[in-house]
């Protein structure tokens, strides 16, 4: 999709080309609420900034191969990803949590037979007893592997189908994310249920990053989303996107295992409640 804001009179040398990556799958909407946001926090800075051009990358890749293609600004200069010490390192973050650290409150997709284990699962050690599925080079398999959780690897959309072959035994996914999911892949795969009874917790922020020389995409993003906030907009977004997930995950009603975030830089902005949801946890 090709989103523009400059009239036809300013030159094309002037105009700034953000370029994002492209959906994984055709039609998948997990990232809607990023790409709202930076074509938000681009537009809020045009006269700061100038005119602007927004696009997909036309590569179609993984995480992994994003960052590497980030680096060289190879068709794409500004990813959005989970944060680690060595992201954070090797490009330049912008250490405003895109979606409020949401994703850090997983809720687990489980095979129907196996929804009686959880029952059981009181503590982190319980939990060590079973094994999740991952994307292929997420982060939070080195997270998970780090607390002592066995984790199997597969592409994101095999790792359904695997569970209810119980090739695993719970996929853990965002509360922003697993009700959609779950409309969406049970028809494909009716065995599988949303576990009702745990909550997962490891602060988990998602920011943009921008490759470690281009400054002036840094400044600008930076420069949108502090003024996103102020405004009211940044919050809006994320009410629209993840409101009715928040009310269905029933916070109150769930036992929680806090889990530790080993990869976390310790730039982290975790004492800045303004950029944080915080519910409510038993």
């Amino acid at each position: 999709m090709l989103l523009a804001c400059f009239p036809t009179s300013v030159r094309a040398s002037d105009v700034m080309t953000v370029i994002h990556p492209a959906d994984e799958e055709k039609g998948d909407p997990r990232f809607n609420d990023v790409k709202e946001i930076l074509r938000m926090a681009l537009e809020k800075t045009v006269a700061e900034f100038g005119p602007y051009e927004l696009r997909a990358s036309a590569l179609q890749t993984n995480g992994l191969r994003y960052l590497s293609n980030l680096a060289r600004e190879n068709d794409l200069n500004v990813v959005w990803s989970s944060t680690t010490v060595e992201k954070e390192r090797n490009y330049l973050p912008i250490r405003i949590p895109l979606r409020k650290g949401i994703l850090g409150y997983r809720i687990l997709l489980v095979h129907k037979d196996k929804q009686g284990l959880l029952t059981g699962v009181k503590s982190l050690d319980d939990l060590k007893k079973f094994s999740v599925g991952q994307g292929v080079g997420w982060d939070d398999v080195k997270l998970y592997e780090a607390n002592g959780v066995k984790v199997i690897e597969a592409k994101y959309s095999n790792l359904f189908r695997m569970l209810s072959y119980q090739r695993f035994d719970f996929f853990p996914r965002g509360i922003n994310e697993i009700f959609n999911e779950f409309e969406k892949e049970s028809p494909h795969n009716p065995d599988l249920v949303v576990d009702d009874s745990l909550l997962l917790y490891y602060p988990w922020p998602y920011y943009f990053f921008v490759s470690k020389t281009n400054t002036k995409l840094h400044k600008r993003l930076s420069l949108g989303l502090q003024k996103m906030i102020k405004d009211g907009s940044f919050d809006a977004i994320f009410w629209k996107y993840n409101g009715k997930a928040i009310e269905a995950a029933n916070f109150k009603k769930r036992r929680v295992i806090h889990m530790t975030n080993h990869l976390l830089p310790k730039e982290t902005p975790l004492n800045d409640a303004s950029l944080w949801y915080r519910p409510k946890l038993n």
